[in-house]
């Protein structure tokens, strides 16, 4: 949702092309600006296979400008590519009863069923690999945000 691929190479970029420890990513145009309005009703948490590299070079390419690091939930080595699921034991275990919103373009039926049997509520948030996350989103977000908040 953040670092974007698959979208057309015929056309100009959804982003902008950054070199992270010799990787291309191409961070989504507005990504900071979406991530900054969320900042205001949410905990943001990287939850990512960048893990603490996220910490590192995020907040600046993205200017968040948000004061302190956010929290890293690690992974311990279980990344997987083409697939979400092996983030639910960590994300569990960070989110333990409290309300958990999950933003990721690789949700798959395990996540969907972590979702729906846990007692807090829980939102998650399917964005494209080649757009990552939009207005619509931080919309979706922030009326479950206040929809949880209000009772």
């Amino acid at each position: 949702m953040i670092s974007l691929f698959g979208f057309p190479t015929d056309q100009p970029p959804p982003g902008r092309f950054h070199s992270i420890d010799g990787i291309h990513h191409c961070l989504g145009t507005g990504c900071g600006e979406r991530l900054r309005r969320l900042a205001g009703a949410f905990e943001l948490v990287w939850a990512t296979g960048w893990e603490e590299k996220a910490n590192e070079y995020l907040p600046f390419l993205l200017e968040l400008e948000l004061g302190v690091p956010m929290p890293v939930i690690s992974f311990e080595g279980r990344a997987v590519f083409g697939s979400a699921h092996w983030k639910l034991g960590a994300l569990e275990e960070y989110a333990g009863s409290r309300p958990a919103a999950w933003i990721d373009d690789n949700l798959d039926e395990e996540c969907e069923r972590w979702a729906t049997g846990r007692s807090a509520p829980t939102l998650l948030v399917r964005t494209e690999p080649a757009t990552g996350m939009g207005d619509q989103h931080v919309d979706e977000l922030l009326a479950w945000a206040q929809a949880v908040t209000a009772g």
